[in-house]
């Protein structure tokens, strides 16, 4: 079954046969569901010799504070707008909003890709 990649039909619905075989760096991948939690990171192959660094769970995140970051210890899942579900069930997704010792603040980074939590103190 092909998921990701060029469609195997034309905008007419005619067949369209593919050029070549399927190739690793299209292949998708399970969406890392980063739970609140102590710090740990899974390590995955990227393309080329690079490596990308998921968040499994995490209790940390990098707030900015006008000009200033602060290190914040992460609480709660207060609002996540990517599913109404991930909010009761902690997890952490870029846009998501979260209760710090800080202060209330929206994540702008990908922590399922990135490994971190950085995120902007909300008013």
């Amino acid at each position: 079954m092909r998921d990701q990649g060029r469609s195997t039909r034309k905008r007419t619905g005619g067949r369209l046969r593919p050029k070549r075989n399927r190739r690793k760096h299209e292949l998708g991948s399970e969406p890392t569901e980063t739970q609140v939690g102590e710090p740990k990171l899974k390590t995955v192959d990227a393309r080329g010799t690079n490596e990308k660094y998921r968040a499994i769970e995490t209790n940390v995140a990098s707030v900015a504070t006008g000009a200033e970051v602060v290190a914040a210890e992460i609480t709660d899942v207060v609002e996540n707008p990517a599913d109404p579900n991930y909010a009761r069930r902690n997890i952490i997704t870029r846009g998501a909003i979260v209760e710090t010792d800080a202060g209330t603040a929206q994540v702008t980074s990908r922590p399922g890709q990135d490994g971190q939590v950085n995120a902007v103190l909300v008013e």
